[in-house]
């Protein structure tokens, strides 16, 4: 859970900057999208290994 309190002289714009910040940073956004809907295992497993199979070929190309 984000909380934001406000100091002494901050505006409006800097609170909602910081917020926005923290949301990103906490990445809640991202998971609440992979939550959304449900993916089978096999799905999973197999979405990992294209994954992993890129950053092999990334790291033998370089």
């Amino acid at each position: 859970m984000i909380v934001v309190v406000k100091k002494k002289g901050e505006t409006k714009d800097s609170l909602f900057r910081k917020f926005s910040k923290m949301f990103l940073e906490e990445e809640i956004l991202t998971t609440v999208r992979k939550k959304q809907f449900y993916k089978k295992p096999s799905i999973i497993r197999k979405e990992q290994e294209k994954e992993r199979r890129k950053t092999r070929a990334l790291r033998r190309g370089t």
